[in-house]
């Protein structure tokens, strides 16, 4: 039986023409955590204890699958977001960094606010509504997404945190008809921003597996969801209520223009960690 330092080795040398050092490292890890069910200081601690037969198979079945660049929050059926431990697989996006940073100054700029009435638009697996929920207080918390796959997915995260979300199949190029007019504190979106000439920058693990229709938008109407949503924030938010939109990159300044002329009071493009332009609000 292999030890869990052995094991370790293998998997990162296994899967380095996928996935170069330190990513190869930092995905042993998570497989390790995952299978042995050991946190990060266990596993430090544990290297040199031997695993079970029926674990070390496992491995190499993930192994497999990482090997034809499936990402790993697919293969392990779980992604880390905000504190909550989601089920994901191909019929929802896996949750980014730059997502939780959305998150988070939503919830920074409404700390101590109670009741609030708040609507995440393109749900996917429910990671921003479900953070939401589990951090603001006695908020009612709606979830939309047109795919019933997705909200499939979502169903089952809340259900897992016992997160009373009110979920909505629908599309947004349609009426909203369930949620009165200017009843809303907050709405946030991260809809599909990425255009289809961007594909080929892409990597080959996210084009082959992650749901096309929540990543991509047309190369010549980019600002398509946007748009849209934008009428429906002017609808169903009330004065003083904020959006909050995650961007591409490139359209920041596009996204806080639009705002800005479909009568938002003000609107601000906000950078991520990395120095891009990735979150734009704005208040009505």
């Amino acid at each position: 039986m292999a030890t869990i330092q052995q094991l370790q080795q293998h998997i990162r040398e296994s899967i380095r023409a996928v996935y170069p050092e330190p990513e190869a490292g930092s995905i042993a890890q998570l497989v390790l955590e995952h299978v042995l069910q050991k946190g990060r200081v266990q596993l430090t601690l544990a290297q040199q204890e031997e695993v079970q037969p029926g674990q070390e198979a496992q491995i190499e079945q993930i192994i497999l699958r990482l090997q034809r660049q499936e990402p790993v929050q697919y293969v392990l059926g779980v992604a880390h977001f905000y504190g909550l431990e989601l089920q994901v697989d191909e019929r929802v996006l896996i949750p980014r960094p730059e997502t939780e940073e959305l998150v988070d100054l939503v919830l920074r700029e409404h700390k101590g606010l109670q009741r609030l009435q708040v609507l995440d638009i393109c749900a996917g697996s429910g990671c921003i509504p479900l953070a939401l929920a589990a951090n603001l207080p006695n908020a009612q918390v709606y979830g939309l997404e047109v795919s019933a796959g997705a909200l499939e997915v979502a169903l089952a995260n809340a259900a897992k945190y016992k997160l009373p979300v009110q979920w909505l199949q629908a599309d947004i190029f349609e009426s909203i008809q369930s949620i009165n007019s200017a009843s809303l504190d907050i709405i946030t979106s991260n809809p599909p921003y990425v255009l289809e000439e961007e594909k080929r920058q892409m990597r080959e693990n996210v084009l082959q597996y992650e749901p096309h229709l929540a990543l991509f938008v047309p190369d010549q109407d980019p600002l398509k969801f946007y748009r849209r949503i934008t009428e429906v924030a002017q609808q169903l938010l009330k004065e003083g209520g904020k959006l909050y939109f995650e961007v591409n990159e490139r359209y920041g300044r596009d996204v806080k223009a639009l705002l800005l002329a479909a009568g938002f009071a003000q609107a601000q493009v906000v950078q991520d960690l990395f120095g891009k332009d990735r979150i734009v609000w704005g208040t009505k």
